[in-house]
């Protein structure tokens, strides 16, 4: 029996798996809900692959979930998270739901969809005794996922070492259903600027603006663009002074960078964090760094992609393309970690972080099978 067709007579299981995890509220910083939320999965995993399922606590956000299969040498790590970005009593508002081959609610695209995914993939490799038996297969879901990775970024990166590849469980790239071979990195600085305040109409001149101040800073921050480069800064909030008639002493601004390599993020740190004050009487300082490291495009990417590409090309009847974003993911960190990453391996549908997302259920086993055989041919 194909994978295709494994997963295709597993639907109905799927779907009512996909409905019980979809209804269960797991916003990022609800560790109450977060735990439940990692329990229940932990079980799903052990009944349907017959691994094991561990709890790592955290008492900060819901606990992560390490789950593995298998037990030869080479391991591969697949890489998903369960946390949301929907408030308690989503779920509630707005219950899980069929229409049209589409399924929706929160959080069934980004991403529990692709979490059973994975579980179904490699429930197909376990019972129709497919799983190789020289490799282990390693599946986290981390619990903070949305809103950086603060708690899981260190297991993430413990397994992306010992891995001779990472797949993630994002949703591919649409309209195509493209795999994601590179994502760019993502830094996060603030801009404080301190001047002098004064009564802006009886003593203005011994007053130092530090809105000018800091209206000059990010004029030569915006000048850091370089498109070409693949690199863009942008001050995306901006907040100081007290009232129009008063000359601010305090302003400050908050300040997203991306960038495509690592050579090219410690170059903008550096010359962020030696921005210099241009008025006189004036400060600046500069708090923040580099979050995630880029995915970088490797050759070994490269050979992950041809591999995915022949797989859905010749088994699965779809011409595979590849794309890369902006955005960033867990796989930013195992791919620095110099494990070959393939992202983009979850659930197809839209409107991710929206009331509209929904999964493309006719695209479920289709892409499960691509999983599973990456697993089996890598």
């Amino acid at each position: 029996m194909s994978m295709h067709t494994y997963m295709e007579t597993n639907m109905q299981h799927f779907l009512q798996l996909l409905e019980t995890s979809v209804n269960m509220d797991s916003p990022s910083k609800n560790k109450r809900l977060g735990d439940v939320m990692a329990q229940w999965f932990a079980q799903q995993f052990e009944a349907l692959t017959g691994g094991k399922a561990e709890l790592v606590a955290n008492p900060t956000y819901g606990d992560q979930v390490r789950c593995t299969v298998g037990d030869g040498d080479k391991q591969i790590l697949i890489i998903g998270h369960y946390d949301t970005v929907w408030p308690e009593g989503e779920a509630a508002r707005r219950p899980f739901s069929v229409q049209d081959g589409k399924a929706y609610g929160p959080g069934v695209y980004d991403m529990k969809a692709g979490v059973l995914q994975a579980m179904f993939a490699l429930r197909g490799l376990v019972q129709l005794n497919r799983l190789p038996a020289d490799k282990k297969i390693v599946l986290i879901l981390s619990s903070d996922e949305e809103i950086g990775s603060p708690t899981s970024r260190e297991l993430v990166e413990q397994e992306a070492r010992r891995s001779m590849a990472s797949f993630v469980l994002e949703p591919p790239s649409e309209p195509l259903g493209a795999l994601k071979t590179w994502r760019k990195g993502s830094g996060h600085f603030t801009l404080r600027a301190h001047g002098v305040s004064s009564h802006a109409g009886v003593d203005h001149q011994n007053g130092v603006s530090a809105i000018e101040e800091l209206s000059r800073q990010i004029q030569f921050v915006h000048s850091l663009t370089d498109y070409e480069k693949g690199t863009t800064l942008n001050v995306g909030l901006v907040k100081g002074g007290i009232g129009s008639n008063v000359v601010a002493d305090y302003a400050e601004a908050e300040v997203d960078v991306r960038f495509m390599t690592i050579a090219e993020a410690n170059r903008i740190e550096q010359v962020v964090r030696a921005l210099q004050p241009q008025l006189a009487g004036a400060n600046i300082q500069v708090s923040g760094g580099i979050r995630r490291p880029p995915m970088e495009r490797t050759e070994e990417t490269d050979r992950l992609f041809s591999l995915a590409q022949a797989i859905s090309r010749d088994e699965l009847g779809f011409p595979l393309q590849e794309s890369g974003t902006g955005g960033v993911s867990d796989g930013n960190f195992a791919a620095a970690c110099g494990s070959p990453t393939l992202d983009g391996l979850g659930a197809r549908g839209g409107f991710a972080h929206s009331p509209d997302e929904f999964v493309e259920l006719s695209e479920v086993p289709i892409r499960t099978a691509l999983l599973a055989r990456l697993i089996e041919e890598v």
